[in-house]
C-alpha cells in the first residue's frame, strides 16, 4: 500500500472511532435528559397522589436544576482530571439507583432529596460540558456539528421516551415511568464502561481532523490541581472579562426560557386549558423534533456565521415567539400552536453550539470546558429560578400569562446583551491578546492548594 494510501485508511479509521464515541455520549446524555424532562409529566400524578402542593413539586424540580448547573464547572473539572468513562459511568449509576428509590418515596424531603440532590448532582456531571469536553478531545474537523449533535440530546430523549413515559404514568401509574429511566441509566452506563476511552490517545488514535504531529494531535496533561482548584482557578481569570459575564446572562435567560419554564410547566399549563397531558407530551416531544433539526443547523452555521449574531436572533426569536404561546393554549391542538412548537423547537437549545464557540475562541481550548461549565451553571440557574417563579405564579394567579410574558422580555434584554460580545475572528491578528490563563498549578501558592484539596 502506498503512504497516501497508508493515510487515507488512517484517517478513516480515526473518523469512525470518533464518531462510535460520539454515538455513545450521544446515549448518556440522552439518558440524562430522560429523567429530567419526565419531572413535567411526572409532578401531576405524585401531587394526586400524596396531596403535594405544585410548589412543592415545581420546588423539588428547581433543586434540580439549580445543583444540575452548579455542578457544571466542577463536572469539567473531574472530566478532565479523571476522564469522561469513569465520571459518567459512576454518574448514571447514581442515576439509575435514585430513579429507582422514588418509586418508594412517602414524603415531601425524600423528593426533593432524590429529585432535587442526587439525581441533580448526577446528572449535571453528565452536562452539556460532557459533549464539549468529548467534542474537543475527539474532533478537529466538524467540531461545530458534533456540538450541535449533543446540544441535541436532551431533544433526543424527550423525543424518544417522554411520549411512552406518558402514556406510562397514565395506563400503569408513575412509578413504572420511574422505574423505565433507572433502567436506561443503567444500561447506558454499561455501553460507557465497556466502549469510551477517555482520549483518542488512549487507543492509539488521533483526534480526527488532525494531523499528525501537530499540536492537535498531542493530548493535553490532566491537570495536576484538584477539580475545585481548576475551577475556581479559570473563573478567577474568566470573570475579568466581559465577554464571560455577557455569556452568563444570555446563558441565564436561556436556561428560564427552556428547562425552567417550557420543559417544567407546558404539560400542566396545556392540562389547565383542558388538553389531555398525553397530548400536550407528544407536543413537547415534536419540540425535541425540531430542536435536534435546530441544533445541528446551528452547530453548522457556526463553523461559518459569527456566533454573536447567530445568538441575537436566536433570543430575539424566541422572546417574540413567548408572548404568543399563552393565546394558543387550548383543549385541542389549534394552528398557532402548532406555528409554535415548530418554531420553539427550533431555537430551543440551538444557542449552545455558538455559546461553546464563543468560549473556545475567547478562552482558549484548555478553559473553554470549564469557561462553558460555568455559563451552563447560570443556565440552569436560571432553570430553578424560571421553574419556581413560573409555579409561584401559577399558584398566585391561577395562570401563567406572567410566566411567559416575562420570559419574553428577558429573552429580548438577553439578545441585546449577545451584541455586545466583542468579536474576535481567530484568523484575525489586529485581535487583542487572550485574557491570562489560570495560574499553573506551580503558581498557586501553597496555602490555596491546601484551601481546595
Amino acid at each position: 500500500m502506498t503512504q497516501a494510501g497508508r493515510e487515507v485508511e488512517s484517517r478513516s479509521v480515526y473518523a469512525r472511532r470518533a464518531w462510535f464515541v460520539a454515538g455513545i455520549t450521544l446515549a448518556a446524555l440522552v439518558a440524562a435528559a430522560a429523567f429530567r424532562s419526565s419531572t413535567g409529566v411526572l409532578m401531576e400524578p405524585i401531587e394526586r397522589e400524596f396531596g403535594w402542593s405544585r410548589a412543592t413539586t415545581s420546588g423539588a424540580v428547581s433543586l434540580n436544576l439549580v445543583l444540575y448547573g452548579l455542578i457544571a464547572p466542577f463536572a469539567a473539572a473531574l472530566l478532565e482530571r479523571y476522564g469522561p468513562r469513569r465520571v459518567v459511568s459512576i454518574s448514571l449509576a447514581i442515576v439509575g439507583v435514585a430513579s429507582a428509590a422514588t418509586t418508594v418515596m412517602t414524603a415531601p424531603w425524600q423528593l426533593w432529596l432524590l429529585w432535587g440532590v442526587v439525581i441533580g448532582l448526577s446528572t449535571g456531571s453528565m452536562a452539556l460540558v460532557l459533549g464539549a469536553i468529548i467534542a474537543n478531545r475527539w474532533f478537529v474537523a466538524r467540531r461545530g456539528l458534533v456540538t450541535g449533535l449533543f446540544s441535541g440530546a436532551s431533544a433526543t430523549g424527550q423525543l424518544i421516551f417522554l411520549p411512552a413515559i406518558a402514556a406510562t404514568a397514565t395506563s400503569y401509574g408513575w412509578r413504572w415511568a420511574a422505574a423505565i429511566v433507572a433502567a436506561l441509566a443503567l444500561v447506558t452506563m454499561a455501553l460507557v464502561a465497556l466502549f469510551i476511552r477517555d482520549r483518542p490517545q488512549d487507543a492509539g488514535l488521533i483526534p480526527y481532523g488532525a494531523v499528525p504531529g501537530s499540536p492537535d494531535a498531542a493530548p493535553a496533561p490532566p491537570p495536576s490541581v484538584s477539580p475545585v482548584v481548576a475551577a475556581i482557578a479559570v473563573l478567577r481569570s474568566a470573570s475579568r472579562t466581559w465577554t464571560f459575564w455577557a455569556l452568563m446572562l444570555t446563558f441565564f435567560v436561556c436556561g428560564w426560557s427552556t428547562n425552567g419554564l417550557v420543559q417544567t410547566h407546558f404539560i400542566p399549563a396545556a392540562h389547565d386549558h383542558g388538553m389531555p397531558a398525553t397530548t400536550a407530551a407528544g407536543l413537547l416531544a415534536l419540540v425535541g423534533i425540531f430542536d435536534l433539526v435546530g441544533t445541528i443547523a446551528s452547530g453548522w452555521l457556526t463553523d461559518r456565521v459569527d456566533p454573536r449574531l447567530l445568538l441575537v436572533g436566536y433570543y430575539g426569536l424566541r422572546g417574540a415567539s413567548l408572548f404568543t404561546v399563552n393565546a394558543f393554549l387550548a383543549p385541542s391542538v389549534e394552528p398557532g400552536m402548532w406555528v409554535f412548537i415548530v418554531f420553539y423547537g427550533l431555537d430551543w437549545v440551538a444557542t449552545v453550539p455558538p455559546t461553546v464557540a464563543l468560549c473556545r475562541s475567547h478562552f482558549g481550548l484548555n478553559d473553554s470546558g470549564i469557561v462553558f461549565g460555568w455559563t451552563y451553571a447560570a443556565h440552569m440557574v436560571g432553570a430553578g429560578l424560571g421553574a419556581s417563579f413560573a409555579g409561584w405564579i401559577r399558584t398566585v394567579d391561577g395562570t401563567y400569562r406572567t410566566a411567559w410574558a416575562s420570559a419574553g422580555v428577558l429573552c429580548l434584554i438577553a439578545a441585546f446583551i449577545a451584541l455586545t460580545i466583542p468579536r474576535r475572528p481567530a484568523a484575525d491578528p489586529d485581535a487583542p491578546p487572550a485574557p491570562p490563563s489560570p495560574p499553573h498549578p506551580h503558581e498557586l501558592d501553597d496555602a490555596e492548594e491546601m484551601a481546595f484539596t
